[in-house]
């Protein structure tokens, strides 16, 4: 049915159109509009911004730490309405389904898990899958894994660690590589409590340093779209500016994507010894256009950090809001389990809500900066209506800036700055540069061609409720939300990858893992057979 939404304020970064037009869509793809302008369907959304439909690149939506914090966490899923009743999982409270509903109600119908262990990578796949209306993709994790390790450790050459870094991803059908403390998780393990960007990695010899370049080169060379996704060392700590700054300065002009950066934006400046360093932090940023980044905005709310940097997560238990945790230092990574409160009345907590903000506001391209909170690191993703709002109003941040501690005003640029993002620049964040992060071309854009993921949201002086609850939503041509609610439940399609490598490397892989497990390799290996539904797979061109 050819359908067109007639006279709204179109918002397209990917074309340059930012004013009021047309969008015309048939059979699950954007069109041009046809000679003589007749559609099957015309739908008025005079008074409404059109996007494409939004892309989420960085939350922990499924495997196994989000299921960790789930069990040890039922308090928090009270009252959150869960699957539809009698249907399996019905008691999930947040479940995969529940993500799904909230993500389509903002207008999201793309989000990439940034973490999916190897051995994981089956059951991540099984909850992806059960995910409702949104694609979904994931980034597989390496770098503190024995196989990596071992090659460094020998000199091997890039060819052959290019092939294993090739093979992990087309095997764990994701959409690239994440790299997690690298080195340090390792490192944990032999009772180390601090670890550095140049600091030895015990019996492996190697340094993190070493560890991420050699992953940086391997993921352009095997022609993968989105860069090395790297969460850097010290994590949290007060002085991690020197950190951040020294790790970009290691990048080799190669591309490079920094995680969750607001935790790495902290001086030492002041009696608490804690201060925001964002503004040096955006002015590297700005002087290297090689380096992304996603900032991991702290929201004030009570939510669980999960993360697979099992050091870091240590060191945080005796934080723990509750107190209760899990740590897990087994294969690879591991991981670690903690909740936590972020308070306004928290001088540490105001701080990094500051941080996060003055990272957007001084970065100066859109597309290099990304919204996120490291869901639920910094918050729940279902924050991010007030983000937007935030970043959109100079007078709200102030508003917020007055109830923050006295002396949290002396650390931070924020109160200076009056810079307020516009529909355009939100949807350079959220649209067209995330899909040029991933190499995504039939997503992020209303250009004719593309698929109809469309969000259509009703304008509105509360911007935060006007992001939170879409008037429409269309998935694939479908519409899947009216008026802020789901109308309609599909299957999504999971995203991934096929870099090429050399099957020799297969062999190896085998003797390997029969040496060490005493098991086969392919049974950690996601074929098409693994899901129940037809289709559930969608291959993105890896770069020539």
């Amino acid at each position: 049915m050819l359908t067109v939404l007639r006279g709204g304020h179109v918002v397209d970064p990917a074309t340059g159109k930012d004013s009021v037009g047309d969008v015309w869509f048939e059979d699950g793809r954007i069109v041009a509009p046809p000679a003589g302008g007749k559609a099957d369907q015309e739908i008025d959304v005079s008074g409404h911004v059109v996007m494409a439909g939004a892309i989420d690149i960085h939350s922990h939506i499924a495997g196994g730490n989000v299921n960790t914090a789930r069990l040890l966490l039922p308090e928090l899923h009270r009252g959150i309405r869960a699957r539809l009743a009698n249907t399996p999982l019905s008691t999930a409270k947040w479940s995969t389904y529940e993500t799904g509903r909230l993500y389509a109600q903002m207008g999201f119908t793309t989000v990439v898990e940034p973490a999916m262990a190897p051995h994981h990578s089956l059951q991540t796949h099984y909850e992806l899958n059960d995910v409702p209306i949104i694609d979904k993709g994931a980034l597989t994790v390496l770098g503190n894994d024995d196989f990596l390790l071992r090659q460094i450790r020998a000199g091997e050459s890039e060819s052959a660690i290019n092939d294993y870094v090739a093979q992990t991803v087309s095997g764990t059908r994701s959409l690239g590589l994440k790299c997690i403390n690298p080195g340090g998780c390792e490192a944990f393990k032999e009772n180390m409590r601090a670890f550095g960007l140049d600091d030895e990695v015990p019996f492996y010899g190697t340094t993190s340093r070493q560890i991420f370049q050699t992953l940086q080169k391997a993921t352009q060379a095997v022609g993968i779209h989105h860069p090395l996704h790297l969460h850097m060392n010290n994590l949290g700590i007060a002085g991690n500016i020197d950190t951040a700054l020294a790790t970009i300065d290691a990048s080799q002009g190669l591309p490079l994507h920094l995680a969750h950066i607001q935790f790495y934006a902290y001086g030492k400046e002041g009696k608490n010894a804690f201060s925001s360093a964002a503004a040096a932090f955006a002015e590297k940023i700005n002087a290297n256009p090689n380096v992304t980044v996603d900032v991991g905005q702290v929201m004030f709310s009570q939510t669980v950090t999960i993360s697979s940097d099992v050091l870091k997560q240590f060191n945080s238990m005796p934080g723990a809001s509750p107190k209760k945790g899990a740590i897990f230092d087994g294969d690879a990574n591991g991981g670690g389990i903690v909740p936590y409160a972020y308070k306004v009345s928290n001088y540490y907590n105001a701080i990094q809500w500051a941080a996060g903000l003055e990272l957007f506001l001084l970065i100066k391209n859109p597309e290099q900066v990304f919204f996120t909170t490291d869901h639920p690191n910094g918050g729940p993703f279902t924050a991010y209506p007030e983000l937007f709002a935030l970043l959109m109003s100079a007078e709200l941040r102030e508003e917020m800036l007055s109830r923050l501690p006295a002396e949290v005003l002396e650390h931070t640029t924020l109160p200076s700055l009056k810079r307020e993002y516009n529909y355009y620049e939100i949807a350079q964040m959220s649209r067209s540069g995330a899909a040029k992060l991933f190499g995504f071309k039939d997503r992020g854009t209303l250009e004719p061609g593309s698929i109809a993921d469309i969000a259509v949201y009703k304008k509105n002086r509360d911007v935060a409720g006007m992001f939170r609850k879409a008037a429409y939503v269309y998935k694939d041509g479908e519409l899947v939300v009216k008026d802020g609610e789901v109308s309609h439940y599909k299957r999504g399609k999971t995203l991934h990858i096929s870099p090429r490598y050399d099957a020799n490397i297969n062999k190896r892989l085998d003797a390997y893992y029969e040496e060490l497990y005493g098991l086969p390799r392919g049974i950690f290996d996601v074929p098409d057979a693994a899901l129940p539904n037809k289709d559930a797979f969608a291959e993105v061109a890896c770069k020539e």
